[in-house]
């Protein structure tokens, strides 16, 4: 009887604490939303409006340092 009397107390709780809510709103704000990694996802970075992966211009730095130093070319 203790039982079913706290399930029935919790259930009424939940019910009306759901009647309370307000509602969510349907638009958002405009500065709500973040912009990331401008929109070229993750490990990804936009160069002269192109999304390249980080690790190429890692790589492209790299050989333009060894092109100066007169290594490979």
């Amino acid at each position: 009887m203790i039982k079913s009397l706290g399930i029935a107390t919790f259930a009424f709780c939940f019910a009306v604490s759901a009647q309370a809510m307000t509602p969510a709103p349907i638009a958002q704000p405009e500065g709500l939303v973040t912009e990331v990694a401008a929109a070229c996802g993750v490990g990804r970075t936009r160069i002269n409006g192109v999304c390249v992966a980080r690790t190429t211009v890692r790589h492209t730095r790299r050989a333009v340092r060894r092109c100066v130093r007169g290594t490979t070319c």
